[in-house]
């Protein structure tokens, strides 16, 4: 955070601090509550002739030597100078001796009851060309540390500019620099990235969406009215609204105080200018290449992986986090992954990247279609996790089928939904009531994708446990060690050297449950040549393949290996 040492305004109070204004004992004789005006000069006269000469905020010195025994001339000077925009009428009354002048006191006294602005008694000699140096030194201190800060905000958001921060980065600086919670949401109230400072992220968060649409828009940086008057800033081109960044927590002043509120020590005119910057920078941010879709995602992302994490947050917190990006509170979720079945080179990590991309962007449209909520992001290369809301536990398969159909072009297999050309598989974890416990179970929901992945048949538009079988247990199971050694003491003389021919041929057999007419049929070969091939194949192995135990064992083994070949 930057050092926040720059001071307020000067005010009067301020100014009679001063110690050349103090040396005269000021006594505050009308005006109290206007002290904390802003001073933005100090000006000596002694004729009302030169109110004139008042742009407003000045601070006036007098000896009254021109009205001092009149108290129409003296109530008549303090209100043209109040009238011309003085901020104070700071009155000193000695005689030639220097000791107070009582008549002249009593006059000002009395003038007093109708001033309308601070109107001050000095009665001590004051040197007022002292007091004239001490507050214009002040105020020209205030003016230097003020550009200080405005080029320190220059240097943050130049910086943030060329390293080219993510809208994340720039609204955590931007809430480091006021020392206040600040929130970027897009146009439909979604956040899209915040920073909560010391405010609880819960408290913060909690029902924004609707507390939002009650605070109006700006096209400028500001405090716009509405149920929570926000300080905000817009974000995007003239005509083009991506959205506003703001901090919720920073007080407008009220319609009678002149006083800045200070957010951590910055004054409201700091506040606004580094608002401002802030807003500026996530719009170049746009401009280079992230458009507000792409910060949804890449906030829901974030989202997912923080439920996922050992320590995630609350329950509370993350429904109010989730709630902020457009997920309803529901009766339960439904974790869903949902995994392509290649077309792509894995290692093309651009080529799997629009692919997920094009079935978030599916995803989102089918949910706005439907008015049907969901948190998508992606949870790893080639999966997309789907965190789904149900009113009701019955709702689960209706709501699965509309899903998959939804986001599933016309002609596309009924094994898995079809994006951009690309067939996507679906695979569903438990459902809960609790949201964290649904996001743990996207880790089932991403092994039963997996596994249906592989299936050479599917007939299905989305996957559970119970209808990958084996596959779904050697898929949990992963790389044991002691599955590899089975599997490779099953199958070795088949894979090393690697024989698919073979292998095929194995396949094929165990997939005919040992029919040697279907097979051969299949296969288009006579069952001579079958019998002759098998026969190899057994010895090759050093089994009996008319054992049941035998079949067993190579189905395993032989869908163990094919799973682990499709992972690698």
């Amino acid at each position: 955070m930057l050092s926040p040492t720059a001071q307020r305004p000067l005010t009067v109070r301020d100014t009679l601090a001063l110690p050349p204004l103090a040396a005269g004992g000021p006594e505050v004789l009308a005006g109290d509550a206007e002290l904390d005006s802003p001073v933005r000069w100090v000006h000596i006269a002694e004729e009302a002739d030169t109110s004139s000469l008042l742009e407003g905020g000045e601070l006036v010195l007098t000896t009254g030597l021109a009205f001092r025994h009149s108290a129409e001339l003296t109530a008549a000077f303090v209100a043209r100078f109040h009238a011309a925009g003085a901020a104070a009428v700071v009155v000193e009354l000695v005689d030639d001796d220097g000791a107070p002048d009582s008549a002249a006191i009593d006059v000002l006294r009395a003038a007093a009851q109708s001033a309308a602005a601070p109107l001050v008694l000095l009665t001590r000699r004051t040197r007022f060309v002292q007091v004239t140096e001490a507050a214009h030194r002040a105020l020209m201190d205030r003016q230097v540390v003020r550009l200080e800060r405005a080029r320190q905000v220059h240097e943050v958001f130049t910086a943030l500019g060329l390293k080219n921060a993510g809208e994340g980065e720039i609204v955590r600086t931007t809430a480091e620099l006021l020392g206040s919670p600040v929130v970027f949401e897009d146009p439909a109230h979604l956040v899209l990235s915040y920073a909560a400072q010391q405010e609880n992220p819960t408290r913060l968060l909690e029902g924004w969406a609707e507390r939002s649409r009650f605070v109006g828009y700006l096209n400028q940086t500001g405090f716009a009215a509405g149920g929570e008057r926000w300080l905000q800033t817009p974000v995007g081109l003239k005509g083009q609204r991506w959205g506003r960044l703001v901090a919720p927590a920073v007080a407008p002043p009220a319609p009678d105080d002149t006083t800045d509120n200070e957010p951590a020590g910055w004054d409201l005119a700091d506040a606004l200018q580094v608002l401002e910057r802030a807003g500026q920078a996530l719009t170049m941010a746009r401009m280079a290449g992230r458009d507000r879709r792409e910060l949804l995602f890449q906030a829901r992302a974030g989202l997912v992986q923080d439920l996922r994490q050992a320590s995630p947050p609350s329950e509370k917190e993350a429904l109010a986090r989730a709630g902020a990006l457009g997920l309803s509170s529901a009766a339960a979720y439904i974790p869903v992954v949902a995994r392509h079945d290649g077309g792509a080179d894995p290692a093309d990590a651009t080529a799997v990247q629009l692919r997920e991309r094009a079935l978030l962007d599916a995803l989102q449209d089918w949910s706005r279609q439907e008015r049907q909520s969901l948190l998508a992001a992606s949870l790893r290369a080639g999966s997309v996790a789907i965190l789904l809301p149900l009113d009701a536990l019955e709702l689960e398969d209706s709501t699965l089928h509309r899903l998959t159909a939804g986001v599933r072009t016309p002609g596309a297999p009924t094994s898995g939904a079809r994006t951009s050309g690309v067939v996507w598989t679906f695979g569903v974890g438990k459902a809960d009531r609790s949201l964290l416990r649904a996001a743990r179970g996207l880790d089932d929901a991403d092994q039963v994708a997996e596994t249906a992945a592989t299936l050479g048949s599917r007939n299905r538009p989305f996957y559970r446990f119970g209808d990958v079988r084996l596959r779904g247990l050697l898929s949990l199971l992963g790389d044991d060690s002691r599955l590899r050694s089975f599997a490779q003491s099953e199958l070795g003389p088949l894979l090393e050297p690697l024989d698919t021919e073979v292998l095929a041929l194995l396949s094929a057999y165990l997939d005919h449950g040992g029919n040697m007419s279907a097979l051969a049929k299949a296969q288009n070969i006579s069952r001579q040549a079958l019998y002759a091939r098998i026969r190899k194949l057994e010895d090759r192995l050093g089994v009996s393949l008319d054992e049941a135990e035998s079949r067993t064992s190579l189905s395993v083994a032989l869908l163990w290996h094919r799973l682990h070949r499709v992972r690698d």
